[in-house]
């Protein structure tokens, strides 16, 4: 799917890109995460390329891609971000509709011909570094293309010292605002406990009595008592009935779980259901939002 998330300071990238423009490169500049453990490369396009940043090779989703010089372990892994000159861009993508025998794919038959046509530089991703951020700390950077991925980045934001940290207020999210309720905890008794423990509550969130652990939650979702979510991803305006139990699971909008259901705990039966990833992370389907449609009387 190549979608990615990720937190990129712009004004650090420019600098970079006027830096080459100055030099005479109008080509292509492919970001690059650095370093990168070797075995993803059959996951990622890998960037080849010598001391300097200079563009050596492109190898789309290769398994014995090169590694980093002077470090066999790693690999520079291409964030799939470009800048071209708009003519040189446009005419690889002409030589390419003439060629009969490529399949038109822009990392695995377009890039890999520019090589040795073109002065092609990579921007190290280690070096832009976000306000407000700890000066050693890896920039974030995730491909959530797949079901695993996307969970795996959702637990990265509830994780106590978060990597994509939400709370960096010198670097806010320019996101949507709702004017929701802020969340709320209900029932202080012993087998009755409304409480979220390293987790993230969205706005208008009702925790009624249940247990929330190591999980994110939209907006709108009600926790019923007895209730116990763990690992979960939870998508707005869902609903999980009395003495529910979920674990490793991500809730579509609009999901009603049943009261006494039990997911996550049995892979077996789950997948009678509902669609189990390879990481045995359940996913259960909503329901669409009806959208109500205006009508005009003349």
């Amino acid at each position: 799917m190549g979608v990615l998330l990720t937190y990129l300071k712009m004004g650090v990238l420019l600098t970079f890109l006027l830096t080459y423009l100055k030099m005479g490169v109008l080509l292509t500049y492919p970001f690059n995460l650095s370093p990168f453990n070797k075995k993803f490369a059959k996951d990622f396009g890998v960037i080849e390329a010598a001391a300097s940043g200079r563009i050596l090779g492109f190898h789309e989703k290769r398994a014995d891609a090169p590694t980093m010089p002077g470090d066999s372990s790693r690999v520079y892994a291409s964030m799939g971000n470009y800048v071209f000159s708009t003519e040189m861009l446009l005419k690889m993508i002409e030589d390419d509709q003439e060629n009969s025998a490529s399949s038109h794919d822009f990392g695995k038959d377009i890039l890999p011909k520019a090589i040795g046509q073109a002065k092609m530089f990579a921007y190290n991703f280690n070096t832009n570094q976000i306000p407000g951020e700890e000066p050693d700390k890896v920039p974030y950077w995730r491909d959530v293309g797949t079901l695993d991925a996307f969970y795996d980045a959702n637990m990265d934001i509830r994780a106590i010292s978060p990597e994509l940290n939400l709370f960096n207020r010198e670097w806010p999210l320019r996101t949507a605002s709702y004017p929701d309720p802020p969340a709320k905890f209900a029932f202080d008794e012993e087998e009755r406990r409304g409480q979220a423990i390293d987790s993230v509550v969205s706005g208008g969130c009702i925790i009624s009595g249940g247990l929330v652990k190591d999980s994110v939650l939209g907006r709108h979702v009600f926790v019923h008592t007895g209730c116990q979510i763990e690992g979960c991803v939870i998508f707005d305006n869902c609903d999980i009935g009395r003495n529910a139990k979920l674990r490793r699971c991500i809730l579509q909008k609009n999901v009603r779980i049943p009261e006494g259901s039990v997911i996550g705990y049995d892979h077996e039966e789950d997948r009678k259901h509902y669609h189990v990833t390879e990481s045995g992370i359940v996913v259960i389907e909503g329901s669409r939002t009806p959208m109500p449609i205006s009508t005009i009387t003349i």
